[in-house]
């Protein structure tokens, strides 16, 4: 576990709300909604991207949105 981990506002959650594959599971807003009170949002987020995290909600975005930043960030770099 990484040090802003043990700061984490999902640490106590139920870690199925963060990867809402199945439709008896939340949906993604309620992650998205304890990561917006999450002191350590950016570290998280941040570390997703480092790693290309495919799965999950993480730092308060979706697979698909973490996508769109890297590809913008890849844009900025180049």
């Amino acid at each position: 576990m990484t040090n802003w981990a043990a700061r984490a506002a999902c640490r106590d959650e139920d870690p199925d709300m963060f990867f809402p594959i199945a439709p008896e599971l939340p949906d993604e807003d309620e992650a998205k909604a304890v990561c917006r009170s999450c002191r350590v949002r950016s570290e998280c987020l941040a570390e997703a991207l480092q790693r290309r995290e495919p799965y999950g909600v993480w730092g308060g975005l979706a697979e698909r949105e973490r996508r769109l930043v890297g590809r913008a960030r890849a844009r900025w770099a180049a």
